[in-house]
């Protein structure tokens, strides 16, 4: 492989990795209608002993809760912070908690729960 062709090379794996980031935050701050809402979100997030993220999607940040109860036995909806995971029938680990879910509601029966 020549020099030149070496160098290229090495010239866009650099590129790429310096285009990598670690979530995004800083990014979606800079560019938002409301940088310093987010911001402030984010801190408080922090502040709460949450963990700022992506969304599904990569559409937005959310703060992401971990729950006290997380992974105990459930059998319906109000033994939980969160969920109430029915096939596992232990409480949701995070809130929120993206996704189609089968979970226990109120009555203890089992019923389909979307978080987008």
């Amino acid at each position: 492989m020549s020099a030149v062709l070496r160098g290229m090379l090495v010239s866009v794996c650099l590129f790429i990795l310096a285009a990598c980031q670690e979530d995004g935050t800083d990014e979606i701050a800079s560019t938002s209608v409301f940088p310093d809402l987010i911001a402030q979100q984010r801190e408080k997030c922090l502040e709460d002993g949450g963990r700022w993220g992506a969304t599904p999607g990569d559409t937005g940040f959310t703060c992401f809760q971990t729950l006290s109860d997380a992974n105990k036995r459930c059998s319906v909806e109000s033994d939980c912070e969160g969920l109430c995971l029915a096939r596992s029938q232990t409480c949701a680990p995070v809130k929120p908690f993206f996704g189609c879910h089968e979970v226990l509601g109120s009555n203890g029966l089992r019923q389909t729960r979307c978080v987008e």
